[in-house]
């Protein structure tokens, strides 16, 4: 098995089933940002709980991933990719049905552990499906396309408080899950790691958990209990504890699902310090900046929706291209360049507070930041999976995701305590200005330091050229025949739909 070609039918159709599978996770993480100021007002609801009803389902998320991508190379990552849609689909539709904030935030907890089954799974069934090399390109859409999942949550977030309500918002999951699974059934190879112990590490996750969740919770609602409070003490030392433990179990353990010698790899290590900070940046506004369109300039949600499509646009059209030139001159210009441009566009986007006029106070910020994302995501995240062993590809596209997901749960948990957008700001108009303002100038210059890291530890190899653990892939990657095997010319796809 020679690995499937990028501009095959079935290649496309792996393309297809794995973007629609991390599309849904990706749009959920947006969409829903777009319809806070309707849920808090629907449920009498302060900053604390719609940081909560996006935090869930970041925490869960992350706490399950590196589980996700072991389940995955352990236990097949076909398998796991399907099981976790179903999971996702059943939680949207709870979450949907919701009847109050808390049992909103409850679904979406769940809903974030079905999205951590089939987000790593996803990359990882690019890396072990394609040839060498059609990975980086292969990547490159799977990047730009996720990405436009993602910048297309507040499009469709806002048409859908016009014509409907905040819970069509999940709703929408149900029939996007119902085409993945069909589509991953037909198409999609099965992948193993076999050389992997089959056993689980149950106390790797139970500690990843623990610590997520205890400084999550301190660091969100602190500021209304009191940082000396009792509660809140116990779980930052509960947390930073468990986070010990976690990384004790992982060094100590029979079978850790995160392998002791991932981050010797320099390169992967660098990569995921620059995804840690940069996705941070992006997460922190992206969860402020719908509610600011809103309750600031006045925008009505599917205006709100529309003022971001620019970015959507550029994901669409150049992210390919990205992870193609990245393939021949390496990862390191572009992720340092693409950092910078992103913060120059978030800096401009703090103009909206004094600027709510779309051309001159929002256009251009929004313009820039995609410009900065097309170049730095593609590369970013081939660099991440280009720089770990072949047999690892799951539980290297988990670390990834999860390195990205930690810094958003940090951001959103942290920025609008800094920011003093806390209790109900995002009533009042000015305060919810002032606090948006100083949250962007901190994004803007996180993402200039992520420029500046990836300047200084990311190497120039070239993506595109096979390494050696590239190459041997194909015999530690064991791939089921019957999808491989199927009759291509029966159904000729186009394009990956979107």
């Amino acid at each position: 098995m020679t690995g499937l070609s990028y501009s095959s039918a079935q290649g496309r159709w792996v393309l297809a089933a794995t973007v629609l599978g991390s599309g849904i996770a990706s749009l959920d993480a947006t969409v829903v940002g777009i319809a806070l100021p309707r849920i808090g007002i629907d449920f009498s609801a302060g900053v604390d709980s719609l940081q909560w009803v996006v935090t869930a389902y970041s925490l869960t998320l992350t706490a399950f991933l590196l589980l996700g991508g072991t389940l995955g190379d352990r236990l097949g990552r076909r398998r796991v990719f399907a099981f976790g849609v179903i999971w996702f689909a059943v939680a949207s539709a709870l979450c949907a049905a919701a009847p109050s904030a808390p049992v909103l935030i409850a679904a979406r907890t769940l809903q974030g552990i079905g999205a951590a089954l089939l987000t790593p799974g996803s990359l990882a069934i690019l890396q072990a499906s394609f040839a060498p090399e059609d990975r980086s390109r292969a990547i490159g859409a799977w990047s730009g396309l996720g990405g436009l999942a993602a910048a297309a949550g507040p499009l469709v977030g806002g048409y859908l408080l016009a014509v409907a309500s905040w819970r069509w918002v999940f709703l929408i999951n149900l029939p996007l899950s119902l085409a993945v699974l069909m589509v991953t059934r037909r198409h999609v190879p099965e992948s193993i790691d076999p050389s992997a112990a089959k056993q689980i590490d149950i106390p790797g996750a139970v500690w990843a958990v623990l610590a997520l969740s205890g400084l999550t919770f301190a660091l969100i609602e602190g500021p209304s209990r009191g940082w000396v409070s009792p509660l809140i003490v116990s779980c930052l030392i509960g947390g930073v504890l468990a986070g010990a433990g976690f990384l004790r179990a992982e060094r100590r353990g029979r079978n850790p699902m995160l392998p002791a010698g991932l981050f010797s790899a320099r390169q992967f290590a660098a990569t995921n310090v620059v995804t840690f900070v940069m996705y941070a940046a992006l997460a922190g506004v992206l969860f402020l900046l719908p509610v600011a369109l809103q309750q600031v300039a006045h925008y009505s949600p599917i205006e709100a929706g529309l003022s971001l499509l620019p970015v959507t646009g550029l994901m669409l059209l150049l992210s390919a291209r990205s992870g193609r030139l990245a393939s021949r001159i390496g990862p390191r210009l572009q992720m340092t360049l693409g950092p910078l441009v992103a913060g120059c566009g978030l800096f401009l986007l703090t103009r909206l507070a004094t600027d709510s006029f779309y051309p001159t106070g929002v256009l251009p910020g929004v313009l820039v930041l995609g410009i900065g994302l097309v170049i730095t995501v593609a590369p970013l995240t081939a660099t991440a999976m280009s720089s770990a062993p072949g047999e690892h590809a799951g539980i290297a596209s988990a670390v990834n995701n999860d390195v990205a997901r930690a810094g958003g749960l940090v951001a959103v948990a942290v920025l609008p305590v800094v920011s003093s957008l806390t209790g109900s700001a995002y009533l009042h108009a000015a305060t919810f200005a002032h606090g948006f303002r100083t949250a962007g100038l901190i994004c803007a210059v996180m993402c200039g330091i992520g420029g500046v890291i990836a300047a200084v530890t990311i190497s120039n190899d070239a993506l595109g050229r096979p390494r050696r653990h590239e190459l041997t892939d194909r015999v530690q990657c064991t791939l089921a025949t019957p999808a491989l095997t199927a009759p291509v010319e029966a159904a000729e796809p186009g394009p990956p739909p979107r």
